[in-house]
């Protein structure tokens, strides 16, 4: 699980110089392993439903999570509730951002 959070954070909406993890975007990530196989399912929204970059951020976090080694299988998910508020991004984000 480890591994998979670090390629999380390598993954930046191209708008904003802060990745999803730090930006609040990713929701809920869970790794399961049944018969030797490993599989991640990713729940993540975006900063708005209608952020032209969705597709691009989600297949980024796919393909990062599918450069684990022991990861066979990813699923990412679009939600939308709860809505993303700025107050689900980290400090250190909101530092960078300027918000602080």
């Amino acid at each position: 699980q480890d591994a998979v959070w670090s390629q999380l954070k390598t993954v930046f909406d191209p708008e904003i110089p802060v990745n999803v993890v730090d930006l609040g975007l990713i929701y809920d990530c869970s790794v399961n392993t049944a018969d030797g196989k490993t599989s991640v399912l990713v729940k993540m929204t975006l900063t708005a439903p209608g952020c032209g970059m969705g597709p691009t951020i989600q297949a980024d976090v796919e393909n990062k999570i599918l450069c684990v080694e022991t990861v066979n299988e990813v699923a990412v998910e679009l939600v939308w509730e709860p809505q993303w508020t700025r107050e689900m991004m980290t400090e250190a984000a909101r530092l960078e951002l300027g918000m602080l």
